[in-house]
């Protein structure tokens, strides 16, 4: 089925979120709506609506006008199996000893890596981003280092691959938590694809509610790549349910950001040990004191 997006930019949160509301009321009505600031420190917003019939395109051009936006660009998507074309594209990656990879480059693990069978699906998390990257990378430092890990968290897990991580170096079990339905049940084929179904436990939960992590805690390890708001406001539970001389490794994070994450979080007694940049984003690693 053939699929069209409109999209527009246009300056300030507020009037981006005026926008997507009255898109709600085109005819034919997108399938869906989103709207994101432009990470550029511009101010700018993008406003975009998917469709299943071709848009409305002189109601996409009064909407524009209303709301002094700029003029919608209208496309029609070609028809792609998403899935396959991410398996074929996407190529296996190494962070240390940790080697990812999808089903496709099951043959293509190298003598002595670890590897993590990760299929691509609707969650984040392949190893591809810099965030993963960085926090693959900043579990394998501590381990060089000789940490180990008995009690460990991922909050935000997405497709369970830091969990997995941990769990294939470490002998304890490691929880792995997302807000988000869809994130656990893809964390969770995940999990039983690497026959880890012992060794890593699913949950859903929005960051440390959720009564088996609360039984759990306090955490020696807590992976957390999610985004810097959400990573502020997580700070005072973080200081909580971390374990005196625990760590926490942190990403989501764009390079400006990072200093204000580093305030905040030595606010609550957890300072920065390691801090890594991976094109345009920051993974760091702190420790509770």
């Amino acid at each position: 089925m053939p699929t069209w997006t409109a999209l527009t930019t246009l300056e300030g949160q507020d009037a981006a979120d005026a926008l997507g509301a009255a898109m709600e009321s085109l005819t034919p009505e997108p399938t869906g709506i989103g709207v994101f600031e432009i990470e550029d420190g511009s101010g700018m917003w993008e406003v975009g609506g998917y469709f299943v019939e071709k848009p409305d395109t002189a109601g996409l051009a009064l909407l524009s006008t209303l709301h002094k936006a700029k003029d919608f660009t209208v496309s029609q998507l070609p028809e792609v199996d998403w899935v396959a074309h991410v398996r074929r594209e996407l190529s296996p990656v190494e962070a240390g000893r940790f080697f990812v990879h999808g089903s496709h480059d099951a043959d293509q693990v190298p003598d002595g890596k670890i590897a993590l069978l990760i299929e691509a699906a609707m969650a984040f998390g392949t190893g591809h981003h810099g965030t993963t990257l960085g926090c693959l990378q900043a579990l394998d430092n501590l381990a060089d280092q000789g940490f180990v890990g008995k009690n460990v968290v991922d909050i935000g897990c997405g497709t369970a691959v830091l969990a997995m991580a941990a769990a294939r170096i470490w002998p304890n079990p490691v929880l792995a938590s997302d807000i988000d339905e869809v994130a656990v049940d893809v964390a969770k084929v995940n999990v039983a694809a690497n026959h880890l179904d012992e060794r890593v436990h699913c949950v859903e939960a929005a960051g440390f509610n959720a009564p088996d992590l609360q039984a759990a805690a306090p955490f020696d390890l807590v992976f957390a790549n999610i985004l810097k708001g959400p990573l502020i406001g997580l700070a005072p539970d973080m200081a909580t349910n971390l374990s005196t001389k625990g760590y926490a490794i942190l990403s989501g994070i764009l390079n400006p950001q990072a200093d204000e994450v580093i305030s905040v979080y030595a606010e609550n007694g957890i300072n920065l040990v390691e801090r890594t940049e991976i094109v345009d984003w920051t993974t760091l690693v702190l420790q509770k004191e």
